[in-house]
């Protein structure tokens, strides 16, 4: 969920831990990735057009939330076979409910603790959930997503990136400020510029990394396994 600094803390300033910020806000998570978001009845869509389209295509969803873009990619290819991952098991809940006719596997985990196998997936896919982490933790991360896609696969990223680097090191100043002493993870924005997230992604050891359009703040990167 992309938002200012009044959403990263809640009302006694404190930053709030990752799973407890969207379930807090269940009721209104759908409304607001949709409606709050410039773009995103566009970028939802598009980013279901990188996804396979073969018949049963095995697709990893990270962060996947209540599965908003699923409801895109499943009319494009409604035998998709989905593992979708998310640290909030209300979330999901709603995911599996929605998509019963589908049967979705679901795991209520961290992606960055999950093993996520070796060439077990046609294509990965993440929306609006990796803008809190930084370079170092990402490399690591998209180095098991590119391992756990089937040769000419790929990573589809949809995400909040900066353009500009001061406001990138500015958002993640604050984070520092607001994390001394506290391990964890806490729902702080801290967006990479898309430079640095093509970087991230190439140094994960994907071959090409290429932007297909940008909404606002929204970029959709293809980051393709050989």
């Amino acid at each position: 969920m992309q938002g200012g600094a009044a959403s990263a803390h809640a009302a006694d300033g404190a930053p709030e831990e990752m799973a407890a910020f969207f379930e807090r806000r269940l009721d209104i998570y759908e409304e607001h990735q949709l409606h709050a978001i410039e773009g995103a009845a566009l970028f939802y869509r598009r980013t279901a057009d990188f996804l396979p389209a073969s018949a049963g295509a095995e697709v990893l969803d990270l962060g996947c939330g209540t599965g908003l873009e699923l409801g895109f990619y499943y009319a494009v290819n409604p035998t998709a076979r989905l593992t979708c991952v998310d640290l909030s098991a209300r979330m999901l809940a709603v995911l599996r409910e929605k998509f019963a006719r589908f049967s979705p596997r679901t795991v209520c985990a961290s992606y960055f603790d999950l093993p996520l196998g070796e060439e077990a997936f046609d294509g990965a896919v993440s929306v609006e959930s990796l803008h809190h982490f930084t370079f170092e933790e990402k490399v690591p991360l998209y180095a098991n997503i590119r391992a756990a896609l089937r040769r000419g696969g790929a990573f589809v990223l949809t995400d909040y990136m900066e353009e500009d680097e001061q406001a990138s090191r500015a958002a993640f100043c604050e984070k520092a400020r607001l994390l001394a002493g506290r391990e964890g993870l806490y729902h702080i924005d801290t967006p990479l510029t898309v430079r640095r997230e093509r970087q991230a992604l190439l140094a994960g050891g994907f071959a090409r990394v290429r932007e297909e359009g940008r909404w606002g703040k929204t970029s959709l990167l293809v980051a393709e396994r050989d």
